[in-house]
């Protein structure tokens, strides 16, 4: 009875802990990810400012969130950690596409996966403009972060055979 007990326990805890892990501020680099307002974001420049005799150096990081674009800011000690997503780039082979917008994907393993929607973006333009006008086989990137998905890019699927 107890060892079930602990499987619950651990199945929860490591949900809740893997969708982001630590790193020290001076250890990010542009164009790596970071959690900013609880968001994750690229980032897209960052400063290192030298303070006075008894202050820590600060970090100026500028970044843009991920799935909204938006541009966010933060400044944090160079010596404190920050936390960084843990984002998974993934291609599908889109099947169809239904009539409420969400995209019916296959996965690598032949299943189909479709809680994706079509982004209300120029991605998704794209990918009606391919799929449904043009009517070509498209490959369609997914990014994963936080619980959190987004069709990010839309692709003309290599022709097999």
């Amino acid at each position: 009875m107890s060892a079930e007990e602990h499987d619950v326990t651990f199945d929860s805890a490591d949900a809740g802990a893997s969708l982001t892990y630590p790193m020290q501020c001076s250890a990010l680099r542009k164009g790596g990810h970071v959690v900013i307002k609880n968001r994750p974001c690229k980032i897209i420049d960052m400063s290192t400012s030298k303070t006075g005799k008894h202050g820590h150096a600060k970090v100026h990081l500028i970044a843009t969130d991920i799935f909204t674009a938006k541009k966010l800011e933060d400044l944090s000690p160079s010596t404190h950690n920050m936390d960084v997503p843990h984002v998974i780039r993934k291609e599908y082979q889109l099947l169809d596409i239904t009539e409420d917008g969400f995209m019916s994907l296959m996965t690598d393993s032949g299943d189909t996966k479709d809680d994706v929607k079509v982004p209300d973006n120029e991605v998704g333009e794209k990918i009606n403009q391919m799929f449904l006008t043009e009517e070509k086989e498209c490959n369609v990137v997914v990014l994963t972060a936080m619980g959190e998905e987004a069709a990010m890019e839309c692709k003309e699927a290599p022709k097999s055979g």
